[in-house]
């Protein structure tokens, strides 16, 4: 199971999602009973399990899909991003808008940092939100582990660099939430994730 994430707004109600894997009636309900409008879906990378839900939420909520732009070639394929394993239809997707490293994305008063994290998939992303002090890791970084490299376009070297060079800088005390499982802290990693 993928962790899918809806981060709002209360007082703007406004919100974002993070990796629709699938159809999720649990966040359906949430996003209507809060009277959410869904600004943009935005992917920390596109391997199946975390875009299976995209075209429906792109529809239902007329919210644009933001991907980086190295996630191009794994998005548009079938077989790269494994979709043709995984549902009925394979899935092949373009983003409404394409993202790099550093760009900044501002939300309801705050600001949303890209953070470019190779390895896992060419165009993986971390999303920072530092006022927060939250990162979105996708399948980059989990708790006591780390994201797989036996998929195609995948490298062992650059998910070790990215996590070292760009994450474990960060600041100790700021949550993750990955991918899939449960949360952790960059502290927490720092100090025991065991391929560290």
């Amino acid at each position: 199971m993928v962790n899918t994430y809806v981060v709002y707004d209360e007082e703007q109600k406004e919100a974002f999602i993070v990796d629709p894997g699938g159809k999720n009636t649990q966040m359906e309900d949430f996003i209507g009973s809060k009277g959410l409008a869904v600004k943009f879906i935005i992917l920390t990378h596109g391997h199946g399990d975390h875009i299976g839900g995209v075209e429906e939420y792109r529809k239902k909520y007329g919210a644009p899909l933001l991907a980086h732009f190295k996630e191009k070639e794994l998005l548009a394929s079938p077989d790269y991003n494994s979709s043709r394993y995984m549902f009925p239809q394979p899935i092949s997707l373009e983003a409404d808008k394409w993202l790099n490293d550093g760009d900044e994305i501002p939300f309801c008063g705050e600001t949303l940092k890209i953070i470019h994290t190779p390895g896992h998939s060419p165009g993986g992303i971390c999303i920072l939100l530092p006022q927060n002090k939250w990162l979105f890791s996708g399948d980059t970084l989990f708790r006591g582990s780390i994201g797989r490299t036996d998929f195609p376009l995948c490298s062992t070297a650059d998910l070790f660099n990215s996590i070292r060079s760009k994450l474990f800088v960060l600041d100790p005390e700021i949550e993750v939430f990955p991918g899939h499982e449960g949360f952790t802290t960059i502290g927490m990693e720092q100090m025991y994730n065991p391929f560290f």
